[in-house]
């Protein structure tokens, strides 16, 4: 099978990977690149667990092939500590005990960030309507929501 470069950013450090010509972004994260908060589920778009930020925008890994993020900056869950510092989103999770098997945490987090890049204080209608694409089998999304909200105030107050 043809193989090809691809150089992109991701979490902030310049990577070129050679990938199969129709491998998913989510293969070349987790497989050639180690980053495993990046979760496969379904791998029809459908679940939300392999979601990624590029360029500013959701998406789900497992619908975008390699090649198409040539000169693009991807961020996963494993991008968002700082210096040992967690992100507030994942400070949140834990405290608000929003992470229960932990599959659709990641996808969970960076969707969520997403939507606090663009709305520093939304209200919870507009979280709802934000993480809905993101199926959670354990929460019943009640401490997901909560810790969200927590993460906004945390945010807007620093």
């Amino acid at each position: 099978m043809k193989r090809v470069k691809v150089n992109f950013t991701v979490n902030g450090e310049k990577v070129s990977v050679e990938v199969k010509q129709y491998e998913t972004l989510l293969e070349t994260l987790r497989e050639r690149l180690c980053l495993t908060g990046v979760k496969e589920s379904c791998s029809i778009g459908s679940c939300g667990a392999c979601t990624v930020i590029l360029d500013g925008i959701p998406v789900r890994s497992c619908l975008v092939l390699s090649p198409e993020v040539e000169g693009k900056s991807i961020t996963t869950v494993e991008g968002l500590e700082k210096n040992g510092i967690l992100h507030p989103l994942q400070q949140a999770f834990m405290e608000k005990g929003a992470v229960q098997c932990g599959f659709c945490t990641s996808g969970m987090i960076l969707t969520a960030k997403s939507l606090l890049d663009r709305q520093s204080k939304p209200s919870k209608d507009q979280i709802i309507r934000t993480i809905s694409s993101n199926i959670c089998r354990c929460t019943g999304y009640k401490k997901i929501i909560e810790a969200v909200m927590s993460a906004a105030e945390k945010m807007v107050a620093t």
